[in-house]
């Protein structure tokens, strides 16, 4: 159905036929409950936690599990709260301390596939571009930095190119 048939088919309903819609929408879709309980109750802090906790459980699992070191988590993460157009500066937080609490975990024990690193590197492409984009940069460029600095002191193969990443937007 087209945005316009869409349009013109709620224009039909009832302000009580539209609210039960909606209803019954809230409560089959999770989609739309969270979009819904975030519009009206937008708990970043709490975001910014939930997000924080659901990441580093995937580099220090809780208990005896073995770390998934997935990327794929902290990118469905930051693509949803862009759906719910959570205040970008969060969603900036989540992209770095997803780069960050990597390099907590290779500080402790090495990494040897290339695919590891490579995927930082995207992240940390794309958390450079979207900063730009958001036009606040400047306020976490410390933090770019330092991700940096990391990268080399650690000796990741792709160092050069995280120098090179960050020399384009400064």
């Amino acid at each position: 159905m087209s945005k316009r048939k869409l349009t013109n088919y709620l224009k039909e309903l009832s302000k009580k036929q539209l609210e039960e819609q909606i209803i019954d929408l809230y409560g089959r879709f999770k989609d739309v409950k969270s979009y819904y309980d975030f519009a009206f109750n937008p708990k970043e802090d709490k975001i910014i936690e939930e997000c924080k906790f659901k990441i580093s459980k995937e580099y220090f699992p809780i208990g005896r599990r073995k770390p998934k070191l997935r990327r794929s988590v902290a990118q469905k993460l930051i693509k949803k709260y862009k759906l719910l157009e959570v205040d970008p500066q969060v969603i900036g937080e989540i992209m770095l301390f997803n780069i960050e609490i990597a390099q907590t975990y290779c500080r402790e024990k090495s990494i040897k596939q290339d695919s590891f690193y490579i995927s930082m590197l995207r992240s940390f492409s794309e958390a450079l571009a979207y900063t730009e984009l958001q036009g606040f940069f400047k306020d976490f460029d410390p933090r770019f930095k330092l991700i940096v600095e990391e990268s080399i002191d650690q000796e990741w193969f792709n160092y050069r190119a995280f120098e090179q990443e960050l020399d384009n937007y400064i």
